[in-house]
């Protein structure tokens, strides 16, 4: 999950009639699962690395022992495509005869060149009373290319970002797209800039995991979803230098093969069931981005994205919440698929956090799917988000195994044909 902190905070999870246990999911396995996506030996799973190409050859033998059949076109489980990395040769900016210096401005393009001068756009300012994430979400956003002027107010913010946006960051396409050039400055208005950017580009290989239950309907389709990368080596604490990245988002990942597991076990679904481990979520989504180009939205019925359910909820244990609950009423059908039962699901509490925005349920929803997050991370209170300690051991195993256990209840009238969830509207999530 893209963004900050979390309490590692346990909750006991209580036990379940035999009416709703849903017993062919068990916490031995669910363990098995995650213990391994989350060792050492996956080195973090990092995009474009070892590690994560050894996951998803363990995710592709589940999805193989599980009996799942490969999308169609497909010969085996990995959906593989093609990212290029843009790695700055020349890069100038100019500002009112000025040359601004390396750590004074950034920029994010899919284009090997381009030069600003006479045709420059418009710029836009980002004030120092101005909300700097809001401004430069809107910002990133636009589709136009754009010269972004920020106060040094939002210094600190601003180095952070450029941190992120020089690591040399993918693309899907070259020669596509918008570029966004960001400058620290304190100047309200600009008599004249030049920008000039110069990149070299280097093609790269990554693949998403995906599997599928042909359904009696071959063309509706659910979507159980999470992504399998996370961050890699960080900086050593006490020894330890792995990102194992076990509730982010190795607990979804597990959750995606068991649900495989068990609906593979029941009879043949109404509608066909696509399983899919994304990757390369945490630099940006493009995994998702890739996987949404390759089915026509309008016959995916419903996504059931999971992200981070390794920890007991704020609302108790049992308890999940569902990203962007307003937007359709998936999160409703839910509620009501599991009345009656220890499980629950909520609307997110944490609508400051932008968590519908974060996952790679964003990328569907913008094209209408009822695409949502199922989570149950504390994320205002999380330590170990993005540390070297998000371990299997900081996990309640026991809770994460009844959240797949809901997930399974909750999406059986989907599964059968017998519930259908409204559209999101597009308009709402541009």
């Amino acid at each position: 999950m893209n963004l900050k902190k979390y309490l590692a905070l346990s909750l006991v999870a209580l036990p379940l009639s035999g009416a709703f246990a849903q017993k062919d999911i068990q916490q031995q396995d669910v363990e098995r699962i995650i213990k391994t996506l989350a060792s050492d030996e996956m080195r973090g799973r990092q995009t474009f690395t070892p590690g994560i190409d050894k996951a998803a050859d363990f995710i592709s033998a589940e999805f193989k022992k599980i009996g799942l059949q490969p999308l169609a076109g497909d010969t085996d489980f990995k959906q593989e495509f093609k990212m290029f990395r843009l790695k700055p040769e020349k890069a100038t900016v100019e500002i009112n005869d000025k040359d601004l210096k390396p750590e004074e401005f950034f920029y994010t393009t899919g284009h090997r060149k381009f030069e600003w001068e006479e045709k420059a756009p418009q710029p836009v300012f980002i004030g120092e009373n101005d909300d700097f994430r809001k401004a430069f979400g809107a910002a990133m956003r636009g589709e136009k290319d754009a010269l972004i002027v920020v106060h040094p107010k939002h210094e600190a913010m601003f180095k952070r970002y450029a941190g992120f946006f020089k690591q040399s960051s993918p693309v899907m396409e070259i020669g596509k797209g918008a570029t966004h050039v960001f400058v620290l400055s304190p100047l309200t208005s600009l008599s004249s800039f030049e920008v000039e950017i110069k990149n070299e580009v280097e093609e790269l290989s990554l693949a998403n995991v995906a599997g599928m239950i042909p359904g009696k309907r071959a063309q509706e389709y659910l979507v159980f979803s999470g992504h399998y990368d996370h961050i890699g080596i960080l900086k050593p604490v006490a020894g330890d230098s792995i990102a194992n990245g076990a509730d982010d988002d190795a607990s979804g990942t597990t959750a995606v093969i068991t649900l495989a597991k068990h609906f593979k076990k029941q009879p043949k679904p109404e509608r066909t069931l696509i399983f899919v481990a994304f990757t390369a979520e945490e630099i940006g989504g493009f995994g998702s981005q890739y996987f949404s180009k390759q089915l026509n939205p309008d016959e995916i019925v419903a996504m059931f994205n999971i992200e981070m359910i390794g920890k007991g909820s704020k609302f108790g244990p049992n308890s999940a919440y569902v990203t962007g609950f307003e937007k359709s009423d998936f999160g409703t059908l839910l509620q009501q698929a599991v009345k009656g039962t220890t499980y629950s699901f909520h609307p997110d509490p944490y609508p400051d956090q932008n968590l519908f925005y974060r996952s790679d349920n964003a990328t569907l929803a913008k094209l209408g799917v009822p695409a949502h997050t199922i989570s149950s991370v504390q994320i205002d209170q999380d330590k170990l988000y993005h540390s070297v300690d998000d371990e299997v051991e900081s996990l309640d195993m026991a809770h994460m195994t009844n959240m797949i256990k809901a997930i399974a209840m909750g999406a059986k009238d989907f599964v059968q044909g017998n519930k259908t969830p409204k559209r999101v509207d597009k308009a709402q999530v541009q």
